[in-house]
């Protein structure tokens, strides 16, 4: 039976659920978010305008892309998205974590600082798709508005534009050269670190013109796997490197995730601590606690240092990587251990948080 995705081209959230479920084989009708669906099937649904959302053949409403993807593995677990070694799940796990919440960065950089009057057409061709170039443009640029003011919020301004490109750009290296010996992350089937990163990548920096140019410029390879994960050619197919392999080529991306990336959770962790010990009997965290410092190098290496929103979201996809190491036992502890160590993450040796969370009802909480 089928299943219905309601997104838009230009989300990023809805390439990455879209390119799932066209490797999974999923009956699926993608149908665009316009005000209509907003008003009628989100907003009532959900409560709160925000994509993808999956309408399921029985009914039921998924609004987040890691829960839509465990939905359909758990009802076709093989072939999984998940490595079944243990580093390898590992290295996966917070793969998708620095694609989701960290690549963000860049994605939206490029797109408003680089893009920003296209995307406001195609905010418009979302909004207003059947009205006049004039009023679509209009509307594009009354619905882009809501979403440029993140810009700010994430730590994107003048003094961190030219570090978030370089590390950006050191990036595309470092992955470019490993799609020249693997054309996924771990061989030759995706897996959940491929589709964190397909979100930014390709709905983002592949398909907004300027930053599109880039890519395919600088790293052409990583051009050519966006187009493979997000329109297979072939579905559910491929294996993952045998031996629990981890590629020296994914290193440096690792590292550079826990060096730019890692800081801000920990101090993310800490923050939320804090707001629970001030807010006690409460289960239901902002969605931002406030303003933080954060570190990135520059383009010579220099240390630009800003501050961004703290938010609670990142900490759930973190857990996810915990809970799993958490669960390691003997050789495979001891190989997942050497390797956080090995990228420079040691602080996740412990692997473990001082408060549990979960989502429900489309909502981040607390558990006791």
């Amino acid at each position: 039976m089928t299943h219905y995705l309601y997104g838009a081209p230009l989300s990023l959230y809805t390439g990455k659920a879209r390119a799932f479920l066209n490797w999974k084989n999923v009956d699926y009708e993608e149908i665009l978010a316009s005000p209509d669906i907003y008003r009628t099937i989100i907003l009532p649904k959900v409560g709160i305008p925000i994509i993808p959302v999956v309408g399921t053949e029985c009914g039921e409403i998924i609004q987040d892309t890691t829960e839509i993807i465990d939905h359909f593995e758990a009802l076709e677990p093989v072939p999984s998205i998940y490595p079944a070694g243990a580093v390898q799940k590992l290295a996966a796990l917070l793969l998708e974590l620095y694609g989701d919440e960290w690549l963000l960065i860049p994605a939206m950089h490029y797109r408003w600082n680089h893009n920003e009057e296209w995307v406001y057409g195609e905010f418009g061709a979302v909004v207003a798709p059947g009205a006049s170039p004039e009023i679509r443009l209009a509307a594009g640029r009354e619905a882009g508005a809501r979403f440029r003011q993140f810009v700010p919020v994430l730590g994107i301004d003048a003094n961190t534009i030219p570090a978030i490109e370089a590390s950006y750009e050191a990036f595309l290296g470092e992955f470019d050269r490993h799609l020249a010996d693997h054309p996924f992350l771990f061989g030759t089937r995706p897996s959940i670190g491929d589709y964190g990163l397909i979100g930014p990548l390709y709905a983002h920096l592949w398909r907004d013109p300027r930053s599109g140019d880039l890519m395919r410029r600088l790293a052409p390879r990583v051009a050519e796997w966006v187009e493979r994960v997000e329109f297979p050619a072939t579905r559910g197919s491929g294996e993952f490197l045998s031996e629990d392999q981890i590629p020296d080529t994914l290193l440096p991306i690792l590292r550079r995730q826990a060096r730019e990336q890692l800081p801000v959770l920990v101090q993310t962790m800490k923050l939320l601590s804090q707001w629970m010990g001030e807010n006690p009997g409460k289960d239901s965290p902002p969605r931002m606690l406030g303003l933080m410092d954060f570190t990135l190098a520059g383009p010579h290496g220099a240390e630009v240092k800003s501050q961004r929103a703290a938010m609670p979201y990142p900490l759930w996809m973190l857990q996810r990587a915990l809970d799993h190491l958490a669960g390691l036992t003997g050789e495979d502890r001891e190989r997942a251990l050497a390797f956080l160590h090995a990228i420079g993450a040691g602080n996740l040796v412990e692997g473990h948080m001082p408060f549990r969370l979960r989502r429900e009802n489309y909502r981040l909480k607390i558990s006791a």
